[in-house]
């Protein structure tokens, strides 16, 4: 009979460099290079008022990290986020081994929702800087034609008003 190297499945400790999880061109390494270099979370900073009393906050960030790398996985339960954090590389990477507990993660969601409307106007005025707005595309059924950047502009100078 065949001999074989074993094969291990069960616990191994791994050393782990986070900026090498992170591979270019993936959602993982947008998304790092959007929260941390290009949106602006001043209202997020903002709702902490830990600095003289108080413990530690988990960074606003990583929080909005975790929460929309689990949502581009299909993950929306805040106890499954929590896992993640632990079990899976690219979450420990993303949060850079944060872990913050499932109620965490809930209120953060729960709470941020003016925050997060604002987030997705500075996301698609960087899509349209870097070219991804406004072209027409085609479709295997149609074609489609995607916001007028006029509108777009005229509204993210006024808070929310392209998104009720």
């Amino acid at each position: 009979m065949a001999r074989y190297k074993p094969i291990h499945q069960g616990i191994k400790l791994l050393a782990l460099d986070f900026d090498r999880q992170i591979l270019p061109g993936t959602f993982e390494y947008a998304l790092r290079h959007l929260v941390d270099k290009e949106l602006d979370l001043d209202g997020f900073h903002q709702r902490y008022k830990n600095d003289v009393q108080g413990a530690a906050a988990f960074n606003p960030a990583v929080l909005l990290k975790i929460i929309l790398l689990a949502y581009s996985r299909g993950i929306i339960s805040s106890r499954k986020m929590e896992a993640a954090c632990r079990e899976n590389r690219l979450f420990i990477a993303v949060s850079g081994d944060s872990q913050p507990h499932f109620t965490t993660l809930a209120a953060f969601v729960a709470n941020v929702g003016e925050l997060i409307a604002k987030l997705f106007a500075q996301v698609l005025l960087i899509c349209d800087r870097q070219g991804l707005i406004g072209k027409r595309q085609q479709t295997d059924a149609s074609h489609t034609e995607t916001l007028h950047l006029d509108h777009l502009y005229f509204h993210h100078r006024q808070p929310y008003g392209f998104m009720r």
